[in-house]
């Protein structure tokens, strides 16, 4: 037999008292479970499993989805690593919004085409809200990993372009579906804004495909992910050396630099450039 818990699993861990009743449970099976503590009630129709993620709560609370960068996070989009205690709901384009004690301290309400239904939002609106409230570097970072894990379509890139703003549209046309990490989209990202244009995805014969090539400096990127391994260590130096063979510098930054370091990596490939053209 369904459980009201049960069925909450399948629902992001919220849902709708309406959405229940519908595939089985009963008023008296609700009331039940809420009385046990197997669910709880978050207002006056919506029910939640009580170990939830805590913002999701919140935003059910509120009256819609949980949009903009968790959501963005939830769907395995890359994002920045910037805390944020704000929840953003989608509340559609005229969904109801309802107060709460957190309301205040913690909501910021989105409007926008759409019916939003409890949970998290899907990832083209988290992406729309996103433009709205993150940088645009950030923003551009979790377009093209969404893009690059399809988990944005044609139709989805259309929608996204009409609503957002017309001045976002020098970025929708620079992104790309093959950048293979957000590290990778922020170095094209920032480089182009200086000026800089960038090959990526580059094959080199007798290399591989190396992330970026400018001139004759080969960019590459290592998320964290990438950064250990005594395999992997000598596998780069040997690229590195077959690479100096013809020509070429590296140029190797992991993701504290590329994060936290920003001026060393321009300082450090503007040199390479200026030595390369020497």
């Amino acid at each position: 037999m369904l459980t009201p818990a049960g069925l909450l699993t399948n629902t992001d861990g919220v849902a709708r008292t309406a959405w229940l009743m519908r595939h089985g449970c009963t008023k008296r099976e609700l009331a039940d479970a809420v009385t046990a503590g197997a669910v709880a009630r978050l207002r006056r129709g919506v029910l939640a499993l009580p170990d939830a993620d805590p913002k999701l709560i919140i935003a059910a609370r509120h009256g819609g989805a949980l949009s903009c960068a968790d959501a963005l996070r939830h769907h395995g989009i890359w994002t920045l690593p910037r805390p944020d205690q704000k929840v953003h709901v989608w509340l559609g384009d005229s969904g109801r919004l309802h107060a709460h004690p957190q309301c205040k301290a913690f909501c910021t309400t989105h409007f926008s085409p759409g019916t939003a239904r409890l949970g998290y939002a899907p990832v083209v609106v988290a992406l729309i809200h996103a433009f709205r409230c993150l940088d645009r570097e950030a923003f551009f970072a979790a377009y093209e990993s969404a893009w690059n894990q399809r988990k944005i379509s044609a139709s989805d890139r259309r929608r996204i372009r009409k609503e957002l703003p017309d001045s976002a549209g020098w970025m929708l046309d620079l992104a790309r579906p093959d950048a293979q990490s957000g590290l990778e989209s922020l170095l094209r990202f920032r480089l182009h804004l200086l000026g800089l244009t960038l090959e990526s995805q580059v094959r080199i014969p007798g290399v591989g495909t190396v992330d970026f090539v400018i001139d004759r400096v080969i960019l590459e990127v290592d998320g964290r992910e990438n950064h250990a391994g005594a395999e992997r260590r000598h596998n780069d130096l040997t690229r590195d050396a077959k690479s100096s063979v013809l020509g070429y510098e590296t140029l190797r930054f992991d993701y504290a630099m590329v994060i936290y370091e920003w001026d060393r990596v321009v300082a450090a490939i503007l040199a390479a450039l200026a030595r390369s053209m020497a």
